[in-house]
Formats: structure tokens, sequence, C-alpha cells
């Protein structure tokens, strides 16, 4: 067969798959729980986001399958073996400050900007456009593709959960939902909270904490933060330490007084909860600010926690689980949700990353009796294991000659924090599409791809699919 030039059939579908791309991206997939459906289990964008992928495979001849409105999948080929590609259209919430429309699916300066426009629904469109040129080249296959699509990986994986329960397993795959060239490691992820229960016996002081709010997700470092008090003393001293304490962090932020409670308000820097050192958590800093009031006893015990375990201790180390291994490197914690009312007590929503290497039966120990030591509970534990691919395995070489073919780079193996659907398989990587050099800008303000990069995935993603089905 003649050698395919899988750049130019990219290029000569380019226009089709960036309106396809802009069409999904306009789609405003974020979990709505609070307005779910029968049909619509997980909110009425993240039904319709799964829906305009499945019709459109339908119209370009895949065979397509809705499973219960959490996932779906669009396959092609023949044979017993099965390739899967695994894709999210799920995103996080947008959050503030945004140059852009953050479903606007605008191309500037060569770079497409929109929530999801990294994470994952560029990837997803690189790699079903792959299964499409592979498709109009009629090349024969000797096993079948199927491009499995979720809509819960950024919370609960409770689509890849209903999935399995009722489809096949893949013999093997890849998830275009991380890093170029490809990660065959991803490091444990656990979510829980640290509860401070209600105390009807709070001590009084001058000033009280009625209300704390920061953060929407576990894996992402809140970017906003509230705080409610009332005060006994001079405003103006107050306001102006409040003033002093952004301008010595390089922080943004206003107060206001309303029904003579004081509000302060905060802003951070958001940032994916896999490398919380790359964002400014705007709760814990809010009450670093906070440690320096005299507050009522309960306040001050939810304070002092934020402040003395978890401010600036993303590796653990308040909580005594420090840990690093070769495979994967830090142990690393995000304070993704910060909540406190004066009359029901606090929580802190914590996402934790843990190397392979790491036991988390006794890591889980040793938070639980940190947790107890400050008068805090541990509740709500999730616990998704580690994933690990051996180097030998036969997808990581055929992928690895893919990547060095259509780079001219080496095809070097990569460990992350993130997790990826790819862990739902026994031989499943992480395979781009952030390529090596290009700023991770997933779950951030002004979220983009560049295109050029959108169509470089495709290619290899083609190509990786050839090698693999032939």
């Amino acid at each position: 067969m003649e050698k395919i030039n899988w750049t130019e059939e990219v290029l000569k579908r380019k226009d089709y798959l960036i309106d396809d791309l802009k069409q999904l991206l306009k789609i405003k997939s974020v979990l709505d729980e609070e307005n779910a459906t029968e049909d619509a289990p997980l909110g009425k964008g993240v039904k319709e986001a799964l829906q305009y992928l499945l019709d459109l495979g339908e119209k370009d001849g895949f065979t397509a399958k809705n499973v219960g409105n959490l996932a779906g999948h669009l396959e092609m080929g023949q044979g017993n073996e099965l390739i899967g590609i695994l894709c999210h259209v799920d995103v996080v919430p947008e959050g503030d400050g945004w140059s852009v429309d953050p479903y606007g699916g605008e191309v500037l300066d060569g770079k497409i900007y929109a929530r999801g426009a990294s994470d994952d629904k560029g990837p997803t469109m690189a790699a079903y456009y792959a299964m499409k040129i592979v498709k109009e080249l009629g090349i024969p296959l000797e096993k079948r593709v199927r491009m499995i699509i979720g809509t819960d990986e950024e919370s609960n994986w409770r689509c890849v959960e209903h999935y399995f329960q009722h489809e096949e397993m893949p013999t093997m795959g890849f998830a275009p939902d991380a890093d170029f060239p490809i990660i065959n490691a991803e490091k444990g992820i656990a979510d829980y909270d640290i509860v401070l229960p209600a105390k009807m016996d709070d001590q009084q002081a001058k000033n009280t904490l009625l209300s704390f709010q920061s953060g929407r997700r576990y894996n992402m470092v809140p970017d906003f933060a509230e705080a409610v008090i009332t005060f006994e003393g001079e405003q103006t001293d107050l306001f102006q330490q409040f003033t002093s304490f952004l301008e010595e962090n390089e922080l943004k932020g206003k107060y206001f007084v309303e029904n003579g409670e004081l509000h302060f308000e905060l802003e951070g820097v958001s940032a994916h909860g896999m490398e919380p050192r790359n964002g400014k958590n705007a709760g814990l800093f809010l009450t670093k600010f906070l440690s320096t009031l005299e507050l009522n006893q309960h306040g001050k015990k939810f304070v002092d926690f934020a402040v003395n375990v978890l401010l600036d201790q993303s590796r653990g180390e308040g909580l005594g689980v420090q840990y690093n291994d070769d495979i994967t490197g830090d142990l690393t914690i995000n304070v993704g949700k910060m909540n406190y009312d004066h009359e029901n007590g606090g929580s802190f929503g914590i996402n934790m990353r843990y190397p392979v290497t790491f036991n988390m039966d006794k890591g889980k120990e040793t938070i639980t009796a940190k947790a107890s030591e400050h008068g805090f509970l541990i509740e709500n534990f999730s616990d998704s294991k580690p994933h690990h691919v051996d180097a030998n395995d036969e997808l990581i070489k055929t992928l690895q000659k893919v990547y060095e073919e259509q780079t001219g780079e080496k095809a070097e193996l990569l460990s992350i924090g993130g997790g990826t659907y790819a862990r739902s398989l026994k031989s499943g990587v992480a395979f781009g599409a952030l390529f090596p050099g290009r700023p991770d800008v997933m779950h951030q303000k002004d979220e983009y791809m560049p295109v050029d990069d959108l169509l470089k995935a495709t290619a290899i993603y083609a190509q990786a699919i050839y090698e693999l089905a032939r």
C-alpha cells in the first residue's frame, strides 16, 4: 500500500474540523445535577454535547450508540479485538476573568479559545477526525476501533463506570486527554472532605466568622473566595490591613459592608488540581488574612486548620503524608473547596494525588488521625487507584513509533498527577494532545489550543489508529 501522508489528509479537512469543534465548544457541558432529569442525568448541557458527537458520527457513517445518556461510542472496523479511544465532552466550570467568551470557540492569533479547547473537546475532535480520515481512505482494518465518549470525567467518572457495566472492555487503547509523547503512569487520586462539625457552645470574641466559601471542584485551584464577619472596632483600620495584605501578596480583592456585616472577597489564580503550585488558592490566602483577626473559637479553629495544616503545604506535609517515588514523583494536595457556616460547621474538599508506590491504606489512617487531633472528621472518601503500563507493552511500542515518525522527536515515557480514562483499561495510556514546551492552560481562564497543534495531533492519532488496528 502506498505510504499515506497523514498531515496532508488532515489539511484537506482543516476547515471542517475547526467548524465541528467550534460547535462542540459552544455547548456549556458543565455538570448540572440540580437540573438533572431522567434523560439528562448530569444536566442538559452535558447530554447535548454527548448527543452532538454521536449525531456527527452517525452522519459520517460510524456505528453510534448512546449508553444511558451517561456515555456513548462511535465504532468502525471489524474483528474480535477492540481498540479504544477514550475521550470526554464534559468540562469544568469556566470560572471568572475571561477576556473572551468561554463558550465562543473564537480563533484568535492561531489559537482556538473556549472552556474545553484543550481539556478535552479539542483533542476529542482531533481523535474523531483521525477516525474519520482512516474510514474515508477505505483502509481495511483487522480490529474494531471505538471512540468511547464520557460525560463525567471532571467529577466522579460515573460515565465510564456505567459504560463498562454494559459494554465491552477494549483490548488496548489510549486517551487523548493529557500530554505528548506518552504517559504510561498516572498517580492515584483520592477525594475527601475534612469536616469541622457544628459547635453549639461556640465561645464568642470581638469578631465572628459568619460564613466562608471558596471553590467549586476538588480538582481545581479556587480562584475566588468570600468571607463574611461581624466586627467590633474601627473598620477603616481593618480595611487598610486587607488592602495591604492584597498588595503584599500581589492579589486582587474588595471589601464592603452589608447589613452591618463585613464582606471580604479575594481573587486567586485557578489551575488544575494536579499541581496546586501553578495557581494561587484564593481560599487559603483569605484564611491567611483572617488568621490575623481575633475570631470566635469555632471560626478560629476552621481558619487555623487551613493556615497551619494546608497553606503552602501542597506536598502533604501538614497532613503527614509527604511522599515521592521515581515513577510518578511527589504526592500533592489540592484544597479545591472550602466552606464554613457559623451554625453548621465547615469543611475542606481535598484532591490528593499520590504516587504508584504509596500505601493508601496507611495514608488514610494518618490523615484521619491528623484531622482528629484538630477536632475534624474525614468524610466522603473516594479513591481511584494508580495506573502503570510497562514500557515494553505492545501498545507503547506502537505509539512511540508513530510519534517519532510524525514529529522527529524521541517519544519519552512520562508520568502525571492527572487522571485520565486510560486508567480504565489494563493496557491503556494517555497520548497527547499537549505537546512538549506548550503551556498547560487546562482548567484556567482563557483556555485555548493552538490550531497547528490540533492539526498535528489529528495526524498523529490517524496514524496511531491505522497502526494499531490494521
